[in-house]
Protein backbone atom coordinates (compact mmCIF):
# COMPACT_ATOMS: atom_id res chain seq x y z
CA UNK A 1 0.00 0.00 0.00
CA UNK A 2 1.24 3.52 -0.76
CA UNK A 3 2.68 4.92 2.44
CA UNK A 4 5.48 7.37 1.55
CA UNK A 5 6.01 10.26 3.94
CA UNK A 6 3.45 12.40 2.17
CA UNK A 7 3.18 15.03 4.91
CA UNK A 8 6.91 15.73 4.87
CA UNK A 9 7.04 15.59 1.08
CA UNK A 10 4.13 17.96 0.65
CA UNK A 11 5.63 20.41 3.15
CA UNK A 12 8.87 20.38 1.17
CA UNK A 13 7.02 20.93 -2.08
CA UNK A 14 5.07 23.80 -0.54
CA UNK A 15 8.33 25.52 0.39
CA UNK A 16 9.42 25.10 -3.22
CA UNK A 17 6.27 26.92 -4.40
CA UNK A 18 7.05 29.78 -2.03
CA UNK A 19 10.80 30.05 -2.58
CA UNK A 20 11.01 29.24 -6.28
CA UNK A 21 8.94 31.34 -8.70
CA UNK A 22 7.02 29.13 -11.09
CA UNK A 23 7.74 29.69 -14.75
CA UNK A 24 4.87 30.41 -17.08
CA UNK A 25 3.31 26.98 -17.15
CA UNK A 26 1.92 25.07 -20.07
CA UNK A 27 -0.43 23.06 -17.86
CA UNK A 28 -3.86 22.26 -19.29
CA UNK A 29 -6.54 19.70 -18.50
CA UNK A 30 -8.50 16.95 -20.20
CA UNK A 31 -12.23 17.62 -20.09
CA UNK A 32 -13.90 14.23 -20.28
CA UNK A 33 -17.68 14.04 -20.23
CA UNK A 34 -18.48 10.40 -19.44
CA UNK A 35 -20.39 11.36 -16.33
CA UNK A 36 -23.75 10.42 -14.86
CA UNK A 37 -24.03 13.88 -13.29
CA UNK A 38 -23.00 16.47 -15.86
CA UNK A 39 -22.53 20.12 -15.15
CA UNK A 40 -23.59 22.63 -17.76
CA UNK A 41 -20.74 23.32 -20.19
CA UNK A 42 -20.94 27.01 -19.31
CA UNK A 43 -20.39 26.13 -15.64
CA UNK A 44 -17.30 24.11 -16.55
CA UNK A 45 -15.91 26.90 -18.74
CA UNK A 46 -16.34 29.30 -15.82
CA UNK A 47 -14.50 26.77 -13.65
CA UNK A 48 -11.62 26.69 -16.13
CA UNK A 49 -11.41 30.47 -16.30
CA UNK A 50 -11.64 30.94 -12.53
CA UNK A 51 -8.64 28.61 -12.22
CA UNK A 52 -6.81 30.39 -15.07
CA UNK A 53 -6.60 27.17 -17.06
CA UNK A 54 -6.04 28.29 -20.64
CA UNK A 55 -5.66 24.94 -22.41
CA UNK A 56 -8.24 22.16 -22.61
CA UNK A 57 -8.28 18.85 -24.45
CA UNK A 58 -11.57 17.29 -25.57
CA UNK A 59 -12.15 13.70 -26.62
CA UNK A 60 -14.89 14.55 -29.11
CA UNK A 61 -16.38 17.51 -30.93
CA UNK A 62 -19.32 18.12 -28.61
CA UNK A 63 -21.32 21.04 -30.08
CA UNK A 64 -22.54 22.37 -26.74
CA UNK A 65 -19.07 22.21 -25.22
CA UNK A 66 -17.52 23.99 -28.21
CA UNK A 67 -20.23 26.66 -28.10
CA UNK A 68 -19.53 27.22 -24.41
CA UNK A 69 -15.82 27.64 -25.17
CA UNK A 70 -16.46 30.33 -27.79
CA UNK A 71 -15.05 33.66 -26.69
CA UNK A 72 -13.40 32.16 -23.61
CA UNK A 73 -9.83 32.58 -24.82
CA UNK A 74 -9.13 28.95 -23.89
CA UNK A 75 -7.03 27.02 -26.40
CA UNK A 76 -8.76 23.81 -27.48
CA UNK A 77 -7.75 20.36 -28.67
CA UNK A 78 -10.79 18.75 -30.29
CA UNK A 79 -10.83 14.99 -30.65
CA UNK A 80 -11.97 12.47 -33.23
CA UNK A 81 -12.99 9.11 -31.68
CA UNK A 82 -11.28 5.98 -32.97
CA UNK A 83 -14.61 4.69 -34.27
CA UNK A 84 -14.69 7.46 -36.88
CA UNK A 85 -11.22 6.85 -38.31
CA UNK A 86 -12.32 4.33 -40.93
CA UNK A 87 -14.98 6.58 -42.44
CA UNK A 88 -12.85 9.73 -42.34
CA UNK A 89 -9.87 7.92 -43.83
CA UNK A 90 -11.85 6.37 -46.67
CA UNK A 91 -13.84 9.45 -47.69
CA UNK A 92 -12.45 12.93 -48.31
CA UNK A 93 -16.05 14.13 -48.47
CA UNK A 94 -16.64 12.88 -44.92
CA UNK A 95 -13.42 14.55 -43.76
CA UNK A 96 -14.46 17.85 -45.37
CA UNK A 97 -17.83 17.63 -43.68
CA UNK A 98 -16.31 16.84 -40.28
CA UNK A 99 -13.91 19.80 -40.47
CA UNK A 100 -16.67 22.11 -41.66
CA UNK A 101 -19.05 21.06 -38.86
CA UNK A 102 -16.59 20.73 -35.98
CA UNK A 103 -13.76 23.18 -36.68
CA UNK A 104 -14.67 25.84 -39.24
CA UNK A 105 -18.08 26.42 -37.66
CA UNK A 106 -16.48 27.48 -34.38
CA UNK A 107 -13.35 29.33 -35.53
CA UNK A 108 -14.90 32.71 -36.12
CA UNK A 109 -14.33 36.13 -34.60
CA UNK A 110 -15.05 35.59 -30.93
CA UNK A 111 -15.26 31.85 -31.53
CA UNK A 112 -13.51 28.82 -30.08
CA UNK A 113 -9.71 28.91 -30.21
CA UNK A 114 -9.20 25.44 -31.69
CA UNK A 115 -5.45 24.79 -32.03
CA UNK A 116 -5.32 21.03 -32.58
CA UNK A 117 -7.39 18.20 -33.99
CA UNK A 118 -6.56 14.93 -32.24
CA UNK A 119 -7.07 12.13 -34.76
CA UNK A 120 -8.03 9.15 -32.64
CA UNK A 121 -7.14 8.49 -29.02
CA UNK A 122 -4.42 5.95 -28.27
CA UNK A 123 -5.21 4.10 -31.54
CA UNK A 124 -2.04 1.99 -31.25
CA UNK A 125 -2.93 0.63 -27.80
CA UNK A 126 -1.87 -3.02 -27.55
CA UNK A 127 -5.30 -3.98 -26.21
CA UNK A 128 -6.83 -2.97 -29.55
CA UNK A 129 -4.79 -5.67 -31.31
CA UNK A 130 -4.13 -3.45 -34.33
CA UNK A 131 -7.82 -2.65 -34.89
CA UNK A 132 -7.18 1.05 -35.58
CA UNK A 133 -3.45 1.15 -36.42
CA UNK A 134 -3.77 1.14 -40.22
CA UNK A 135 -6.66 3.61 -40.15
CA UNK A 136 -4.67 6.44 -38.60
CA UNK A 137 -2.59 7.79 -41.50
CA UNK A 138 -5.44 7.77 -44.08
CA UNK A 139 -7.58 9.74 -41.60
CA UNK A 140 -4.69 12.09 -40.81
CA UNK A 141 -4.12 12.71 -44.53
CA UNK A 142 -7.77 13.43 -45.29
CA UNK A 143 -8.29 15.70 -42.28
CA UNK A 144 -5.12 17.62 -43.16
CA UNK A 145 -6.33 18.12 -46.73
CA UNK A 146 -9.69 19.28 -45.39
CA UNK A 147 -7.97 21.82 -43.13
CA UNK A 148 -6.01 23.06 -46.14
CA UNK A 149 -9.23 23.50 -48.13
CA UNK A 150 -10.70 25.43 -45.21
CA UNK A 151 -7.60 27.68 -45.02
CA UNK A 152 -6.98 26.49 -41.46
CA UNK A 153 -3.94 24.24 -41.89
CA UNK A 154 -1.48 26.91 -40.79
CA UNK A 155 -3.33 27.52 -37.53
CA UNK A 156 -4.92 24.20 -36.62
CA UNK A 157 -2.45 21.34 -36.27
CA UNK A 158 -3.11 17.60 -36.36
CA UNK A 159 -1.88 15.35 -33.56
CA UNK A 160 -2.35 11.67 -32.70
CA UNK A 161 -2.38 11.00 -28.94
CA UNK A 162 -0.43 7.79 -28.31
CA UNK A 163 -0.27 5.56 -25.28
CA UNK A 164 3.16 4.98 -23.80
CA UNK A 165 2.96 1.32 -24.84
CA UNK A 166 3.64 2.43 -28.44
CA UNK A 167 7.33 2.28 -27.53
CA UNK A 168 9.43 0.00 -25.36
CA UNK A 169 12.92 -0.71 -24.10
CA UNK A 170 14.04 -4.32 -24.04
CA UNK A 171 16.72 -3.57 -21.46
CA UNK A 172 14.59 -1.26 -19.36
CA UNK A 173 16.89 1.69 -20.05
CA UNK A 174 15.52 4.90 -21.59
CA UNK A 175 18.38 5.16 -24.10
CA UNK A 176 17.29 1.82 -25.59
CA UNK A 177 13.80 3.08 -26.39
CA UNK A 178 12.28 2.00 -29.72
CA UNK A 179 8.80 1.93 -31.15
CA UNK A 180 7.14 -1.47 -31.17
CA UNK A 181 8.35 -3.40 -34.19
CA UNK A 182 4.90 -3.71 -35.76
CA UNK A 183 4.49 0.08 -35.54
CA UNK A 184 7.85 1.12 -37.00
CA UNK A 185 6.53 1.85 -40.50
CA UNK A 186 3.40 3.65 -39.30
CA UNK A 187 5.33 5.66 -36.72
CA UNK A 188 7.88 6.67 -39.31
CA UNK A 189 5.08 8.01 -41.52
CA UNK A 190 3.37 9.72 -38.59
CA UNK A 191 6.50 11.41 -37.24
CA UNK A 192 7.45 12.55 -40.76
CA UNK A 193 4.01 14.12 -41.07
CA UNK A 194 4.21 15.78 -37.65
CA UNK A 195 7.66 17.16 -38.36
CA UNK A 196 6.67 18.49 -41.79
CA UNK A 197 3.62 20.27 -40.42
CA UNK A 198 5.06 21.65 -37.20
CA UNK A 199 2.97 19.38 -34.98
CA UNK A 200 4.12 17.84 -31.70
CA UNK A 201 4.17 14.16 -30.78
CA UNK A 202 1.47 13.63 -28.14
CA UNK A 203 1.93 10.88 -25.58
CA UNK A 204 -0.03 9.76 -22.51
CA UNK A 205 2.13 8.73 -19.54
CA UNK A 206 0.72 7.17 -16.37
CA UNK A 207 3.19 6.24 -13.59
CA UNK A 208 0.18 5.17 -11.51
CA UNK A 209 -0.60 2.39 -13.97
CA UNK A 210 2.98 1.15 -13.80
CA UNK A 211 2.58 0.87 -10.04
CA UNK A 212 -0.94 -0.59 -10.22
CA UNK A 213 -0.04 -3.25 -12.79
CA UNK A 214 3.26 -4.32 -11.23
CA UNK A 215 3.50 -5.19 -7.55
CA UNK A 216 7.29 -5.03 -7.75
CA UNK A 217 7.34 -1.48 -9.12
CA UNK A 218 9.06 0.81 -6.55
CA UNK A 219 6.40 3.21 -5.30
CA UNK A 220 8.74 6.13 -4.64
CA UNK A 221 9.95 5.97 -8.26
CA UNK A 222 6.39 6.85 -9.35
CA UNK A 223 6.63 10.24 -7.62
CA UNK A 224 8.98 13.22 -7.89
CA UNK A 225 10.59 13.54 -4.47
CA UNK A 226 13.55 11.29 -5.08
CA UNK A 227 13.93 7.54 -4.86
CA UNK A 228 16.08 4.79 -3.47
CA UNK A 229 15.50 2.92 -6.75
CA UNK A 230 17.13 5.27 -9.25
CA UNK A 231 17.78 3.97 -12.77
CA UNK A 232 21.30 4.52 -14.06
CA UNK A 233 21.63 4.68 -17.84
CA UNK A 234 25.22 5.44 -18.73
CA UNK A 235 25.95 8.88 -17.34
CA UNK A 236 22.24 9.63 -16.88
CA UNK A 237 20.41 8.96 -13.62
CA UNK A 238 16.61 8.74 -13.46
CA UNK A 239 14.87 9.36 -10.14
CA UNK A 240 11.25 9.20 -11.33
CA UNK A 241 9.17 7.16 -13.74
CA UNK A 242 8.00 10.16 -15.74
CA UNK A 243 11.48 11.18 -16.84
CA UNK A 244 12.40 7.58 -17.63
CA UNK A 245 9.29 7.04 -19.73
CA UNK A 246 9.63 10.40 -21.46
CA UNK A 247 13.23 9.77 -22.45
CA UNK A 248 12.34 6.29 -23.72
CA UNK A 249 10.12 8.11 -26.22
CA UNK A 250 12.87 10.65 -26.96
CA UNK A 251 15.24 7.78 -27.76
CA UNK A 252 12.63 6.07 -29.95
CA UNK A 253 12.09 9.29 -31.91
CA UNK A 254 15.83 9.68 -32.27
CA UNK A 255 16.16 6.23 -33.79
CA UNK A 256 13.74 7.36 -36.50
CA UNK A 257 15.93 10.39 -37.11
CA UNK A 258 13.75 12.95 -35.36
CA UNK A 259 15.59 13.95 -32.21
CA UNK A 260 14.00 17.38 -31.87
CA UNK A 261 10.30 16.76 -32.52
CA UNK A 262 8.44 18.64 -29.76
CA UNK A 263 6.52 16.48 -27.28
CA UNK A 264 3.21 17.19 -25.56
CA UNK A 265 1.96 15.14 -22.62
CA UNK A 266 -1.64 14.48 -23.63
CA UNK A 267 -2.67 12.76 -20.40
CA UNK A 268 -1.04 12.34 -17.00
CA UNK A 269 -2.46 12.22 -13.50
CA UNK A 270 -3.25 10.17 -10.43
CA UNK A 271 -6.66 8.82 -9.33
CA UNK A 272 -8.03 9.68 -5.91
CA UNK A 273 -10.23 6.65 -5.19
CA UNK A 274 -11.28 3.17 -6.25
CA UNK A 275 -8.09 1.17 -5.64
CA UNK A 276 -5.19 0.66 -3.30
CA UNK A 277 -2.78 3.55 -3.87
CA UNK A 278 -5.52 5.71 -5.39
CA UNK A 279 -6.27 8.28 -2.72
CA UNK A 280 -6.46 12.02 -2.12
CA UNK A 281 -3.01 12.29 -0.57
CA UNK A 282 -1.19 10.40 -3.31
CA UNK A 283 -3.06 12.29 -6.05
CA UNK A 284 -2.18 15.64 -4.51
CA UNK A 285 1.50 14.80 -4.02
CA UNK A 286 1.87 13.40 -7.54
CA UNK A 287 0.10 16.22 -9.36
CA UNK A 288 1.79 18.94 -7.33
CA UNK A 289 5.16 17.30 -7.84
CA UNK A 290 4.49 17.07 -11.57
CA UNK A 291 3.57 20.74 -11.87
CA UNK A 292 6.70 21.83 -10.04
CA UNK A 293 8.85 19.42 -12.06
CA UNK A 294 7.56 20.87 -15.34
CA UNK A 295 7.73 24.49 -14.14
CA UNK A 296 11.35 24.07 -13.05
CA UNK A 297 12.32 23.84 -16.75
CA UNK A 298 14.95 21.25 -15.89
CA UNK A 299 13.74 18.92 -18.61
CA UNK A 300 15.06 15.36 -18.66
CA UNK A 301 18.53 13.81 -19.11
CA UNK A 302 18.02 13.41 -22.88
CA UNK A 303 16.32 16.80 -23.24
CA UNK A 304 17.89 19.00 -20.57
CA UNK A 305 16.32 22.42 -20.00
CA UNK A 306 13.59 21.47 -22.46
CA UNK A 307 10.40 20.27 -20.74
CA UNK A 308 7.29 19.20 -22.71
CA UNK A 309 5.73 22.13 -24.55
CA UNK A 310 2.32 21.35 -22.99
CA UNK A 311 1.10 19.03 -20.24
CA UNK A 312 -2.58 18.10 -19.95
CA UNK A 313 -3.62 16.76 -16.56
CA UNK A 314 -6.07 13.90 -16.58
CA UNK A 315 -8.51 14.96 -15.72
CA UNK A 316 -10.60 17.96 -14.88
CA UNK A 317 -13.67 16.21 -13.41
CA UNK A 318 -14.49 12.73 -12.15
CA UNK A 319 -16.41 10.69 -14.73
CA UNK A 320 -18.82 8.28 -13.06
CA UNK A 321 -19.91 6.63 -16.31
CA UNK A 322 -16.46 5.55 -17.51
CA UNK A 323 -15.74 1.88 -18.07
CA UNK A 324 -14.11 0.21 -15.08
CA UNK A 325 -12.47 -2.48 -17.21
CA UNK A 326 -8.96 -1.11 -16.53
CA UNK A 327 -9.81 -0.74 -12.83
CA UNK A 328 -12.30 0.89 -10.46
CA UNK A 329 -10.02 3.93 -10.22
CA UNK A 330 -11.03 4.94 -13.77
CA UNK A 331 -13.91 7.04 -12.46
CA UNK A 332 -11.77 9.07 -10.07
CA UNK A 333 -9.04 10.84 -12.07
CA UNK A 334 -10.46 14.35 -11.66
CA UNK A 335 -8.73 17.09 -9.72
CA UNK A 336 -12.34 18.17 -9.14
CA UNK A 337 -15.25 15.96 -8.15
CA UNK A 338 -18.15 15.55 -10.60
CA UNK A 339 -19.77 18.73 -9.26
CA UNK A 340 -16.69 20.90 -9.73
CA UNK A 341 -15.51 20.89 -6.11
CA UNK A 342 -11.75 20.74 -5.58
CA UNK A 343 -10.66 17.47 -3.98
CA UNK A 344 -7.43 18.85 -2.56
CA UNK A 345 -5.17 21.88 -2.52
CA UNK A 346 -3.23 22.18 -5.77
CA UNK A 347 -1.15 25.06 -7.15
CA UNK A 348 -1.16 24.72 -10.93
CA UNK A 349 1.38 27.52 -11.27
CA UNK A 350 -1.13 29.60 -13.22
CA UNK A 351 -1.60 32.43 -10.72
CA UNK A 352 -3.88 30.90 -8.10
CA UNK A 353 -2.27 29.27 -5.06
CA UNK A 354 -5.03 26.69 -4.87
CA UNK A 355 -7.97 25.39 -6.87
CA UNK A 356 -11.23 27.31 -6.92
CA UNK A 357 -14.55 25.49 -6.83
CA UNK A 358 -17.24 25.70 -9.49
CA UNK A 359 -19.71 28.51 -8.92
CA UNK A 360 -23.51 28.47 -8.99
CA UNK A 361 -23.82 24.68 -9.03
CA UNK A 362 -27.48 23.79 -8.50
CA UNK A 363 -27.88 20.64 -6.45
CA UNK A 364 -30.87 18.43 -5.95
CA UNK A 365 -32.48 18.76 -2.49
CA UNK A 366 -30.35 17.60 0.45
CA UNK A 367 -31.81 14.15 0.85
CA UNK A 368 -30.47 10.64 0.51
CA UNK A 369 -31.73 7.10 0.04
CA UNK A 370 -30.54 4.59 2.65
CA UNK A 371 -31.42 1.09 3.82
CA UNK A 372 -34.21 0.99 6.39
CA UNK A 373 -32.78 0.26 9.85
CA UNK A 374 -35.43 -2.36 10.61
CA UNK A 375 -35.34 -4.12 7.25
CA UNK A 376 -34.42 -7.75 6.74
CA UNK A 377 -31.50 -7.40 4.36
CA UNK A 378 -31.02 -11.07 3.53
CA UNK A 379 -32.46 -10.60 0.04
CA UNK A 380 -30.76 -7.30 -0.71
CA UNK A 381 -27.94 -8.66 -2.90
CA UNK A 382 -29.91 -8.50 -6.15
CA UNK A 383 -31.02 -4.94 -5.43
CA UNK A 384 -27.42 -3.89 -4.81
CA UNK A 385 -26.32 -5.55 -8.04
CA UNK A 386 -29.02 -3.73 -10.00
CA UNK A 387 -28.18 -0.39 -8.39
CA UNK A 388 -24.44 -0.74 -8.93
CA UNK A 389 -24.83 -2.00 -12.50
CA UNK A 390 -26.22 1.43 -13.36
CA UNK A 391 -24.84 3.81 -10.73
CA UNK A 392 -21.25 4.25 -9.57
CA UNK A 393 -20.29 2.09 -6.58
CA UNK A 394 -16.54 1.93 -7.19
CA UNK A 395 -15.64 3.57 -3.88
CA UNK A 396 -17.00 0.47 -2.09
CA UNK A 397 -14.29 -1.74 -3.51
CA UNK A 398 -11.09 -2.73 -1.75
CA UNK A 399 -8.90 0.33 -1.38
CA UNK A 400 -11.83 2.69 -1.94
CA UNK A 401 -12.86 5.48 0.42
CA UNK A 402 -16.10 3.69 1.36
CA UNK A 403 -14.65 0.20 1.69
CA UNK A 404 -14.91 0.09 5.49
CA UNK A 405 -18.41 1.41 6.25
CA UNK A 406 -19.96 -2.00 6.93
CA UNK A 407 -22.61 -4.09 5.21
CA UNK A 408 -25.54 -1.76 5.85
CA UNK A 409 -23.40 1.21 4.87
CA UNK A 410 -22.52 -0.49 1.59
CA UNK A 411 -26.18 -1.12 0.88
CA UNK A 412 -27.12 2.47 1.68
CA UNK A 413 -24.32 3.80 -0.51
CA UNK A 414 -25.49 1.70 -3.46
CA UNK A 415 -29.11 2.71 -2.92
CA UNK A 416 -28.21 6.40 -2.75
CA UNK A 417 -26.01 6.32 -5.83
CA UNK A 418 -28.91 4.88 -7.81
CA UNK A 419 -31.37 7.34 -6.23
CA UNK A 420 -29.27 10.36 -7.18
CA UNK A 421 -28.67 8.99 -10.68
CA UNK A 422 -32.46 8.82 -11.10
CA UNK A 423 -32.69 12.48 -10.03
CA UNK A 424 -34.22 11.50 -6.66
CA UNK A 425 -37.29 9.93 -8.21
CA UNK A 426 -39.31 8.61 -5.25
CA UNK A 427 -39.76 5.18 -6.83
CA UNK A 428 -35.99 4.80 -7.21
CA UNK A 429 -35.65 4.47 -3.42
CA UNK A 430 -38.18 1.68 -2.94
CA UNK A 431 -36.10 -1.46 -3.50
CA UNK A 432 -39.08 -3.63 -2.51
CA UNK A 433 -39.49 -1.73 0.74
CA UNK A 434 -35.84 -1.94 1.78
CA UNK A 435 -35.01 1.72 1.12
CA UNK A 436 -36.06 4.98 2.74
CA UNK A 437 -35.38 8.67 2.16
CA UNK A 438 -33.52 10.57 4.88
CA UNK A 439 -32.67 14.23 5.33
CA UNK A 440 -29.66 13.45 7.53
CA UNK A 441 -26.40 13.17 5.62
CA UNK A 442 -25.26 9.52 5.97
CA UNK A 443 -21.65 10.28 4.97
CA UNK A 444 -19.05 8.61 7.19
CA UNK A 445 -15.53 10.03 7.48
CA UNK A 446 -13.96 10.13 4.03
CA UNK A 447 -16.91 8.24 2.53
CA UNK A 448 -19.10 10.88 0.96
CA UNK A 449 -22.71 10.12 0.00
CA UNK A 450 -23.30 12.38 -2.98
CA UNK A 451 -26.22 14.62 -3.82
CA UNK A 452 -26.86 14.97 -7.54
CA UNK A 453 -26.93 18.17 -9.55
CA UNK A 454 -29.96 19.48 -11.39
CA UNK A 455 -28.06 21.33 -14.08
CA UNK A 456 -27.24 18.20 -16.04
CA UNK A 457 -25.79 19.53 -19.23
CA UNK A 458 -25.99 16.99 -21.99
CA UNK A 459 -26.14 13.41 -23.02
CA UNK A 460 -23.08 11.25 -22.49
CA UNK A 461 -20.07 11.48 -24.77
CA UNK A 462 -20.94 8.05 -26.12
CA UNK A 463 -24.29 9.45 -27.26
CA UNK A 464 -22.57 12.47 -28.79
CA UNK A 465 -20.18 10.20 -30.69
CA UNK A 466 -23.08 8.10 -31.96
CA UNK A 467 -24.87 11.28 -33.00
CA UNK A 468 -21.84 12.56 -34.93
CA UNK A 469 -21.42 9.17 -36.58
CA UNK A 470 -24.99 9.11 -37.86
CA UNK A 471 -24.81 12.72 -39.04
CA UNK A 472 -21.76 11.77 -41.11
CA UNK A 473 -23.46 8.68 -42.49
CA UNK A 474 -26.61 10.64 -43.37
CA UNK A 475 -24.56 13.34 -45.09
CA UNK A 476 -22.64 10.80 -47.16
CA UNK A 477 -25.82 8.95 -48.08
CA UNK A 478 -27.41 12.16 -49.34
CA UNK A 479 -24.18 13.13 -51.12
CA UNK A 480 -23.90 9.80 -52.94
CA UNK A 481 -27.61 9.81 -53.79
CA UNK A 482 -27.20 13.23 -55.35
CA UNK A 483 -24.21 12.09 -57.41
CA UNK A 484 -26.05 9.00 -58.64
CA UNK A 485 -29.04 11.08 -59.70
CA UNK A 486 -26.93 13.34 -61.92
Amino acid sequence: MLQPSFTAVFSLLFLCWVLVPLAESAVGVNWGTLSSHRLKPSTVVDLLRDNRISKVKLFEADPDVLKALMGSGIQVVVGIPNEMLSLLGSSSVAADFWVRQNVSAYITKGGADIRYVAVGNEPFLTNYNGQFANLVMPAVTNIQQSLVKANLAGYVKIVVPCNADAYESSGGLPSQGVFRSELTQIMTQLVQFLNSNGSPFVVNIYPFLSLYDNGDFPQDYAFFQGTSHAVTDGSNVYTNAFDGNYDTLVAALGKLGYNQVPIVIGEIGWPSDGAVGANITAARVFNQGLVYHIASNKGTPLRPNSPPMDVYLFGLLDEGAKSTLPGNFERHWGIFSFDGQAKYSLNLGLGNKELRNARNVEYLPSRWCVAKPSSDLTNVVNHMKIACSVADCTTLNYGGSCNEIGEKGNISYAFNSYYQLRMQDSQSCEFDGLGMVTFLDPSVGDCHFLVGVIDKGLNSSASQTTYQWWVLVLFLTLHWSFLLSM
